[in-house]
């Protein structure tokens, strides 16, 4: 479990460095129904990667036959041993004092083979003792679809992402998913921050299926400007289909919500310059707004659209509607550092990055200073929380008429 119990010591030190008397706080500082979480991932926890019949997901292969890209050189064959240990990890969580915990399904434990394999029913029935030993202690669950694992099967037959075929394998899964724990499950995630996983995949090449392009990278294929693009494409519409599907068939009778979670780094300009605030902005629509704009508006942002061409692709009028008529009821906000954001459009810069895409060069220094107080995995910033709540805001009240749909922070 220590996965979950890094995920909440994260959220007890942001909020020390958010507001230094957090130390003081309690539970009765918060409204009635505020919700304290742990969260983990399947493929980083569950372990028995063949147990049960379950099928190999891209992670059991990246990791077996790429070892040397993982930084130990470890899988997660046993990792947590959570498929075993599961209910000693919830006691955990119980003991924590947490009410909620977010959680993935492994949806290669569910169907082995995507949808032409059939259902796994040991895989229904692990799903089905978490979530009732959860609930049991109080606990709420908050179930993610997708949390960077497919099954391997899909991956050979589609080319994971880049097929279109997988869009409807995604709405089989989740749909195989609302009907087996939605009377149980009142919160679920379609997907954990594709923003970031696509472009660790296509764009950067470090997660399976490990594409890339030159300058970002020497693998052995892969087209850094086009296929995190057409992945995403992908992934949106998978995600509007199976908001669709559960809106129509299981939320009223069920009673639960829907939505997404989004990596979101923020990004301060490095100077004064107009052509830094630019890049800043420009490199936050290549981020967030990537997603979130054709979620709520049916299309991509105009800055993407002006840069990427064809390399991004166009949503027909019908896959326009599907968007638009099936928003989320909340998103997910996932917020680890803070950058600032160089021009690359008028100044020399090195485009083999995160942000290389955007034309924007991003650093953690200026002037030799940190941006905010260094963590091993991120650098946090107060102002910056501040600013992702207006830029959230704005974006919601203008999707929604000024009706602001909440956004939970994870």
């Amino acid at each position: 479990m220590a996965v979950a119990a890094a995920c909440f010591a994260a959220v007890v030190a942001a909020l020390a460095v958010l507001a230094p008397a957090a130390r003081g706080l309690d539970r009765h500082d918060f409204p009635p129904g505020f919700l304290f979480g742990a969260a983990t991932s399947a493929y980083q926890i569950e372990g028995a990667y063949l147990d049960d019949n379950k099928g190999l997901n891209n992670w059991d292969v990246f990791t077996h036959t790429q070892a040397g890209r993982i930084s130990d050189g470890r899988n997660g064959d046993v990792a947590d041993d959570h498929y075993h240990r599961y209910k000693e990890d919830v006691e955990i969580l119980h003991n924590l004092g947490v009410n909620s915990y977010r959680f993935s399904i492994s949806w290669a434990r569910i169907l082995p083979r995507g949808r032409l394999g059939g259902v796994n029913p040991a895989g229904i029935a692990f799903y089905n003792r978490l979530i009732d030993a959860l609930l049991q202690k109080g606990i709420q669950p908050f179930v993610t679809l997708n949390h960077f694992d497919i099954p391997h099967e899909l991956e050979t037959r589609y080319g994971g992402w880049l097929g279109a075929g997988i869009r409807e394998e995604f709405v089989y899964y989740s749909d195989v998913c609302f009907k087996a724990f939605g009377d149980r499950v009142r919160f679920w995630t379609t997907f954990n921050e594709p923003n970031l996983f696509t472009r660790y995949q296509f764009i950067l090449g470090v997660y399976p299926p490990n594409h890339c392009s030159p300058p970002f990278g020497s693998c052995n294929s892969g087209d850094s400007r086009r296929e995190p693009y057409v992945a995403s494409h992908n992934i949106l519409l998978s995600h509007a289909a199976a908001v669709q599907n559960y809106r129509t068939n299981y939320q009223e009778k069920q009673g639960g919500s829907i939505g997404i979670v989004i990596a979101m780094k923020w990004y301060e300009p490095l100077t004064n310059s107009t052509e830094d605030v630019r890049a800043a902005r420009r490199a936050l629509s290549f981020e967030v707004e990537w997603f979130l704009d054709p979620i709520f508006f049916g299309d991509y942002p105009r800055e993407m659209r002006e840069i990427l061409s064809s390399n991004l692709p166009k949503f027909t009028p019908e896959e326009k509607k599907l968007l638009q008529t099936n928003k989320v009821d909340f998103i997910g906000i996932n917020h680890y550092t803070t950058n600032y954001a160089k021009d690359c459009i008028y100044s020399p810069c090195k485009l083999d990055t995160y942000e290389g895409n955007a034309l924007v060069y991003a650093t953690g220094r200026r002037n030799g200073t940190q941006i905010g107080k260094p963590k091993p995995w991120s650098r946090l910033s107060c102002t910056s929380m501040i600013d992702i709540r207006t830029q959230l805001s704005t974006l919601l009240k203008t999707a929604t008429h000024n009706t602001a749909i909440p956004a939970w922070k994870s």
